[in-house]
């Protein structure tokens, strides 16, 4: 179902017009990011969660005890985005929230480890897209993929 699943993500790119030269490499982001994400997405559903979700356990996994300030500056939301769906992870026991010894005004959040398992899961998905994207482009095409991403990354 993956293969099908990746396979529809990019059926209609070719069908739009292009308005501007640069329009094929927007059309690419735009398909070639729900192609990296499909599979994710669908494993995440069937747990209730979306993307928003997603995106922080991916954060707070890779920086246990982040503060709530911390996480909405890295995920460059505001405090109200980050509300909702922080609140069912929380709800849903796949993050912890406990007081800063520090600043006791701030929260810091920790994976459980439901919460670990769902991320790694998600994230695999992803990984798994990419690993074999840059399998078939090898290491010049892997290369050059970073680099770009990496410009449009640091285009704040």
């Amino acid at each position: 179902m993956q293969k099908n699943a990746s396979h529809a993500a990019g059926l209609h790119r070719a069908s739009l017009t292009k308005l501007h030269e640069l329009d094929a490499a927007l059309e690419l982001m735009y398909y070639g990011w729900r192609g990296m994400t499909l599979a994710a997405d669908q494993y995440l559903a069937t747990l209730g969660l979306s993307r928003p979700h997603h995106r922080i356990l991916y954060v707070v996994a890779r920086q246990p005890d982040i503060s709530i300030g911390a996480l909405i500056e890295i995920l460059g939301i505001s405090k109200q985005a980050v509300n909702r769906p922080l609140n069912l992870l929380l709800q849903r026991k796949l993050l912890t929230s406990k007081r800063s010894p520090e600043q006791h005004r701030s929260k810091l959040l920790r994976l459980t480890e439901a919460g670990k398992r769902i991320e790694q899961r998600a994230s695999g998905h992803e990984r798994r897209v990419l690993r074999e994207a840059f399998d078939r482009v090898g290491p010049p095409g892997a290369a050059a993929w970073m680099a770009v991403m990496g410009v449009i990354a640091d285009n704040n």
